[in-house]
């Protein structure tokens, strides 16, 4: 079961982590999305949240995400921890908005 949260800046995104965290959530558990690849990589950082990565994706994602446009690379890093195609959809618009998106998996 995946639990999903949208928020504005990396403030909120610390509570919910914490918030998260209280209701059982590991780090490991909970991924950061940005629109921006170095906003993302600074937020997950400063945070300590996890990467979706290789694990996550296998190699052949992993592979077509380095040619894919963001959008797509975000859409299949959802789908990648555990979120529907309509789920990746929705999200992927939330973060073209400006907005970040936390997803707590449980593993």
């Amino acid at each position: 079961m995946n639990t999903v949260k949208i928020c504005e800046n990396g403030v909120q995104a610390k509570d919910i982590i914490h918030d998260l965290m209280a209701q059982g959530y590991e780090k490991d558990d909970i991924y950061l999305f940005a629109h921006g690849e170095e906003r993302e990589k600074d937020l997950t950082d400063a945070l300590d949240t996890s990467a979706v990565g290789m694990s996550e994706q296998g190699l052949v994602d992993s592979v077509k995400n380095i040619f894919n446009k963001r959008g797509d690379e975000l859409r299949t890093e959802f789908e990648a921890v555990g979120l529907s195609k309509e789920e990746a959809e929705k999200y992927e618009k939330v973060l073209d908005g400006g907005a970040l998106v936390l997803v707590a998996a449980k593993h």
